[in-house]
């Protein structure tokens, strides 16, 4: 006998599905993590079932009609920056789609709470604009069809395992002079996100209230903060001796909608001559500083740490004390790296003793295939050693730099750029393990089937003398 989610045997299912974790709720509905029988493959699930609160609000058929309308909405679009519906349909009387699942979005990456207004990791300059301008082109998709998103925020905003965005969350969305028939005073949209005009009457905002959005979302993304009237920070962080960046944000985000960019299209022409501004500006500021000291960083410690080798289980909230991460899961404290070349594909920090593979897993991997790649580098002897191990997250964090601002952007990576993000052998709990973001130098953590990058690490000293 079925629930409306079903139950067989002990398993719990939507439909043919089986239900293997809880993702997320919202005011309509619940995302499941699911698997696809025979194939075993891993997806998305959103199931309705609405708040209470939403359902007194406007009714259970309205919020019905609402979420097929999602539903039909994405399926209309194919676009590479917006998410794919991969089926649609109903038990129990409610309906259900299914969507690739993916292991990040651009809230977690930026480290944004449900306190919006707190600071959060500003992003690489360059990985900001790229990721604004797909969502660019994926809206300008969606304008073309008449259909206004009118809730782009970071939570919105899926990343996918080559780093590439998805726009996702099209319950508040609306075709091109439909009317909303909510109650009165309902506002659409999320708060500091939304336009001006989309809180006020939300059944009259166009293509200019998303553009609004990406403005905020931008300036987020570059600053760590949210805009604010003088925008100092953002002088902090990019702007340049021309005030382009203030023209632009001051036109993206113009509280009169005639007043901001008219299109998605054109908004991201603007970007693209943004971008190569900067691009030129950072190449002129790498010449100059070529042979010049950085300084001394007093976040750096000089200290040779005790490195734990053996694997733990950390809890979320015992995470920021063990290791040692502040208010954004950053490390408090950097360490001075001294690498080196050491055997061909392999990179020794002298200053820790930890011997690392320059490059690692070519693909990224789910933690179970990650500890299966270690014992492979072990059985073949990988680099002539057979002592390599999936680091802890005390090793992993030495490998963590601070997010470089405007005057520090000429460090050339020394480990592979493409690998993001990087398993440790630590746990979270029993189907869980702990990550770092290379690019993004925090911590956070992941169900084991997510998939990210796998480096090997060695005890330098031990294998040197069990190299083979």
């Amino acid at each position: 006998m079925r629930s409306s989610a079903g139950q067989e045997a002990g398993v719990k299912r939507i439909d043919k599905y089986i239900i293997r974790g809880l993702l997320g709720r919202g005011g309509m509905g619940k995302v499941f993590k699911v698997e696809i029988p025979v194939i075993s493959k891993i997806a998305a699930l959103k199931y309705l079932d609405p708040n209470p609160f939403l359902i007194d609000l406007i009714g259970i058929d309205k919020i019905r009609d609402l979420f097929i309308a999602e539903a039909v909405t994405m399926a209309r679009l194919k676009h590479p920056a917006i998410v794919d519906i991969w089926d649609f349909g109903e038990t129990g009387g409610r309906p259900y789609y299914l969507f690739d699942l993916y292991s990040h979005n651009l809230g977690t990456v930026i480290g944004e709470t449900y306190r919006t207004e707190m600071p959060s990791r500003p992003l690489p300059v360059e990985k900001a604009i790229e990721y604004t301008r797909q969502i660019l082109s994926g809206l300008d998709c969606m304008h073309s069809v008449g259909i206004i998103h009118r809730d782009i925020k970071p939570f919105n905003i899926l990343l996918t395992d080559q780093d590439s965005v998805k726009i996702c969350d099209f319950g508040l969305s609306k075709l091109r002079g439909e009317v909303f028939e909510g109650p009165p005073g309902l506002k659409i949209g999320t708060p500091w996100y939304a336009a001006p005009e989309q809180e006020n009457a939300p059944e009259r905002a166009d293509e200019r209230a998303d553009l609004y959005s990406v403005g905020v979302m931008l300036y987020r993304m570059t600053t760590g903060g949210l805009p604010t009237e003088n925008r100092s920070d953002l002088r902090k962080w990019i702007a340049g001796p021309d005030m382009s960046w203030e023209f632009f944000f001051g036109r993206a985000l113009d509280p009169t909608p005639a007043k901001r960019f008219q299109s998605a299209v054109e908004m991201n022409r603007a970007l693209a001559s943004l971008q190569e501004k900067w691009v030129l500006r950072k190449e002129k500021a790498c010449r100059l500083s070529e042979g010049e000291s950085s300084g001394t960083d007093p976040s750096i410690s000089h200290r040779y740490p005790a490195f734990r080798r053996n694997p733990i289980k950390v809890r979320q909230r015992q995470a920021g004390v063990i290791f040692e991460l502040d208010e954004l899961w950053r490390p408090k404290h950097y360490i001075r790296n001294d690498f080196h070349s050491d055997a061909p594909g392999c990179i020794i920090d002298r200053n820790t003793g930890l011997l690392w593979q320059q490059k690692g897993s070519t693909h990224p991997m789910t933690w179970t295939q990650a500890r299966e790649y270690i014992e492979r580098l072990n059985r073949t002897h990988w680099a002539g050693y057979d002592t390599w191990r999936l680091p802890t997250m005390a090793e992993l964090t030495t490998l963590l730099t601070a997010a470089p601002q405007s005057d520090n952007l000429c460090i050339e990576p020394i480990f592979d750029p493409e690998q993001k993000w990087l398993w440790s052998c630590d746990r979270q709990s029993f189907i869980s393990a702990w990550y770092v973001s290379l690019e993004m130098g925090y911590v956070s953590w992941n169900d084991f089937s997510a998939y990210y990058h796998v480096k090997g690490v060695c005890d330098e000293t031990f294998s040197t003398a069990t190299k083979k």
